[in-house]
């Protein structure tokens, strides 16, 4: 049985959790901006499946690659690193 292979994993904050088994997770990185040498901060978002409907907002989650699970779904939920207050 041949292995999956590695799959990539990215760690940010739930900004909403309003869609059934659906959240949006917002991803920041930085990055050296090569004239001034100032990291400045660039964010993505990504849509992640949450079969349980566990994650709330402001919710720090992992999530990792997956298959197309809808048009824009493509990552799931590994885990929930830390419950917002």
């Amino acid at each position: 049985m041949e292995s999956r292979g590695i799959r990539k994993t990215i760690q940010g904050v739930v900004i909403s959790d309003k869609m059934d088994k659906t959240i949006v997770v917002l991803a920041e990185r930085l990055i050296k901006y090569p004239k001034f040498k100032k990291y400045i901060r660039r964010h993505v978002k990504y849509k992640a499946h949450d079969e349980m409907n566990q994650c709330g907002i402001g919710d720090r989650v992992l999530i990792i690659e997956a298959r197309p699970l809808s048009k824009e779904k493509r990552w799931r939920v590994r885990q929930i690193l830390e419950k917002a207050k």
